[in-house]
């Protein structure tokens, strides 16, 4: 995928227009619409028309609301029952 990404030159640009944004995420570019519409996902229209997102901000939103593992939750669930039921 990231050979993809390069031959796209897409890895090395900060503003990515639709098509190279779903690429970039693996949606198909109606899915990237839709959450555009829904103000889902951060995007920028400086003539109101074409729609463009800043790479950063969409590495950063796919980051965004993080799964643990069941490792990570079983950690957590043994360290509040060794604080006595409280957590901080």
């Amino acid at each position: 995928m990231e050979e993809n990404l390069q031959s796209a030159g897409i890895s090395t640009k900060d503003v990515l227009t639709l098509d190279e944004a779903a690429k970039f995420m693996g949606l198909s570019k109606s899915s990237l619409y839709k959450m555009t519409c829904y103000k889902k996902i951060p995007h920028y229209k400086p003539n109101g028309k074409l729609i463009y997102f800043d790479r950063k901000e969409l590495e950063l939103w796919l980051r965004s609301n993080r799964v643990s593992t069941s490792l990570e939750l079983e950690e957590r669930a043994n360290t509040y029952l060794m604080k006595g039921g409280k957590l901080r």
